[in-house]
């Protein structure tokens, strides 16, 4: 194969909603660049993208493909992304390896949640935008008025190169407005019929033309002149005033194609060959020093791995980018993560399953290897002495969690290495031990994504599991002040144990000034604050720990070990046994022994006296309350705000975003245990939602004393 230059590769991603027909469209293209001989099918189980097993039960792209063609001697290296929201992390990872996204629109419904979806993600990101219309032979697909939803819903900066003289089973024929030519196709599709526009159709295609070009000429001085001084721009005029506006997102090009039928393919890739960005075009990547690293491959050697794919017969098969300077096979290059040597036995260029060995790759291209020794999602290797470092892509929060066990005991350990491998291949899977809850969770994009996992699990690695839904991590603390002590006494032959310690509670804030003096039932205490601790506890809020003990009435010595029982009650709450938080402690008096008191004695004594304080210091259960946003259609937002008052959230605003609603909420986590089902079930899957930690709040009273209930009934099934 030919070693293609940096200025002759082009990195696309395809991006879009479920069912849009991406993983089709990368066959039709597959097909007409000679990479595969026959087009498979979806429902034939046969495509070159979706080639795992478990794609191929659902139906659906799990895993983003990386696949390549030559298309006038250019390299086009794409990424076919997964569609559902649940696997969104694929298509960031893409983005951010890609310079140009191409987003397809399913021609029977428009512009749908999914589309919204991914154009923020590029927008984010910063990545020029191509609108593919795709299916324009449904039924119901109505091309005017997805326009008119088009502009509405991403601005004016849409621009029609294509529209189709008819849509529906009869479609067969585009007008090009760039090219000012009719394309129309036989029934096999493929090549097509290049003709003269028809007169009927000319009024409306110069009006387009000059739309088209108007919107050229807006992103280069020198085409605008011209456009004002001639009122016209030439083909490679338009192209070049295109490219630049794709850098910029000033402009989103819309194509049309049939993929089925292979309607429409040829075209897009002259296109994305003639015009969109090279890397050399779009801004540099920054490495985790902020130094920026040009695309150049006479540069230093650089690769970024930005996918893991476990492959049957092969094992881990490794995804990179040439960030910086040229490839080679054989060469010996240093993880920049974990410091290790690694040898580039053989390189590749991807389609699919499928690898066609090279000898090299140069800056910017995207290839593949194996058999690395110890190369994981998201490693930098260099050259020797090269220190360069990449950690660009970020992923979004969760947003479905459930606690995994083997229904084997024995398979515990085999479970959490599956489990952990398989992050390599989608990072958006987060695995959590959690001492909290004493579970294992599972946390990701929804329950399909989960589904997902656990179906890779039993079938690929034989492991059977359960998903439970997992403990909320509760936080305890105090509304009161209060006063305990207690004495530790234990004597059984030889030396004995004592320790007394008399301290208050009190509730804590940032800022609090350290107290002077308090009363309880009518006598006064006051406070000599010999030293102060601020502890900022690991699961969130505070500790602080005062010593105000005078007369030497317990020696300073015992004050950590006394510290140390404050802060295993503390671990594990009075009332529920959760986390403590928020609390202040002053410990002002007490009693010792000369030869009984020892560490252990005041640890107990200590913890048993913050543990009566705090019953009687109006303790209150604290929950986790997040953020949340959910994108959805006008037409189901009476349902969604309805479902939303039946969890306990509450409503702060209500806005709308590109033709949908956006509404704006605060929720208990404990109500968004099943909230990916309710919503999709709602909505029939046309909305999406985010969610933030946002603060621990007090829990409805009828719940703190319910919770209470079963920690009490747990503590007697342990007893």
């Amino acid at each position: 194969m030919k070693v293609y230059q940096t200025n002759e590769i082009k990195n696309i991603a395809l991006i879009g909603s479920a069912g849009s027909g991406k993983t089709t469209l990368a066959e039709a293209m597959l097909f007409e660049a000679g990479i595969i001989k026959r087009r498979g099918t979806v429902e034939g189980k046969n495509t070159v993208s979706d080639y795992f097993p478990v794609e191929q039960e659902y139906g659906y792209s799990v895993f983003p493909t990386v696949f390549h063609v030559e298309w006038n001697n250019k390299k086009l290296n794409f990424i076919d992304c997964p569609g559902s929201d649940d696997f969104v992390g694929g298509a960031i990872t893409a983005l951010n390896v890609t310079d140009q996204a191409v987003i397809v629109v399913n021609g029977q419904y428009g512009p749908e949640v999914g589309t919204m979806n991914s154009f923020r993600v590029t927008e984010k990101i910063g990545k020029p935008v191509i609108f593919l219309i795709n299916q324009l032979d449904r039924e119901h697909c109505d091309f005017e008025s997805i326009m008119n939803n088009m502009k509405e819903t991403f601005g004016s900066k849409c621009v029609e190169v294509q529209y189709p003289i008819a849509t529906g089973p009869g479609f067969n024929a585009v007008i090009d407005v760039l090219l000012m030519k009719k394309y129309s196709w036989k029934p096999e599709g493929g090549a097509p019929i290049i003709e003269d526009i028809p007169a009927e159709e000319m009024d409306k295609a110069e009006e387009l033309h000059a739309a088209l070009i108007e919107a050229a000429a807006e992103n280069d001085e020198t085409l605008m002149e011209k456009f004002f001084e001639e009122e016209t721009l030439s083909e490679d005029e338009i192209r070049e005033g295109i490219r630049k506006g794709l850098i910029t997102r000033s402009i989103f090009p819309i194509f049309c194609v049939c993929a089925t039928k292979d309607m429409g393919v040829r075209r897009l890739m002259e296109f994305l060959g003639n015009v969109v960005p090279f890397p050399t075009d779009m801004p540099k990547v920054s490495d985790t020093n902020g130094d920026e690293i040009a695309v150049d491959s006479e540069g230093p050697e650089s690769l970024f791995f930005f996918k893991t794919g476990m492959e049957p017969h092969i094992g881990e098969v490794s995804y990179f980018k040439v960030m910086s300077g040229t490839v080679h096979q054989g060469d010996d290059l240093t993880n920049a993560d974990r410091g290790s040597k690694e040898r580039m036995g053989q390189i590749f260029t991807c389609a699919g399953a499928n690898r066609i060995a090279v000898d090299e790759l140069k800056a910017g291209d995207i290839g593949c290897t194996v058999k690395l020794k110890d190369v994981k999602t998201g490693n930098t290797l260099n050259a020797k002495d090269v220190d360069i470092r990449f950690d660009f892509i970020k992923y979004p929060n969760s947003k479905y969690s459930r606690a995994i066990k083997a229904v084997s005991e024995s398979d515990t350990e085999k479970l959490m290495a599956a489990v952990l491998k398989m992050r390599q291949e989608d990072p958006t899977w987060v695995v959590e031990q959690s001492k909290e809850l004493k579970q294992t969770i599972i946390h990701g994009q929804g329950e399909f994504h989960l589904r997902t996992l656990k179906w890779r699990l039993e079938n690929n690695e034989k492991i059977p599991v359960i998903y439970e839904e997992p403990k909320i991590p509760y936080r305890e603390t105090i509304t009161k002040v209060n006063r305990a002590d207690y004495r530790h006494k234990k004597q059984s032959g030889g030396a004995g144990q004592f320790g007394e310690v008399h301290l208050i509670v009190e509730p804590y804030t940032d800022g609090m000034p350290d107290p002077t003096v308090y009363k309880f039932g009518g006598q006064e205490f006051k406070m000599n604050i010999k030293s102060r601790e601020e502890i900022d506890l690991e699961w969130g809020g505070k500790l602080v720990f005062l010593n105000s003990v005078v007369g030497g009435a317990i020696d300073t010595r015992f004050m950590p070990a006394i510290l140390k029982g404050v802060m295993e009650r503390m671990e594990q709450g009075p009332l529920t046994g959760s986390y403590a938080r928020d609390v202040r402690v002053i410990v002002y008096d007490g009693k010792m022994h000369p030869v009984d008191s020892n560490e252990l004695s005041f640890m107990l004594a200590a913890r048993n006296a913050f543990s009566k304080a705090f019953k009687d210091a109006g303790p209150k259960v604290l929950e986790p309350i997040y953020d949340l946003e959910v994108l959805v259609p006008a037409d189901y937002m009476g349902d969604v705000m309805g479902d939303l008052q039946g969890r306990r959230a509450i409503i702060m605003g209500m806005d709308s975003e590109a033709g949908y609603q956006k509404l704006n909420a605060k929720i208990p986590l404990k109500e968004l245990a099943n909230y990916s089902i309710a919503l999709s079930s709602l909505t029939g899957g046309r909305a999406s939602f985010t969610t933030t930690f946002s603060s621990y709040e007090l829990v409805p009273n009828d719940i703190q004393q319910a919770l209470i209930k079963q920690h009490e009934a747990e503590l007697a099934e342990e007893d």
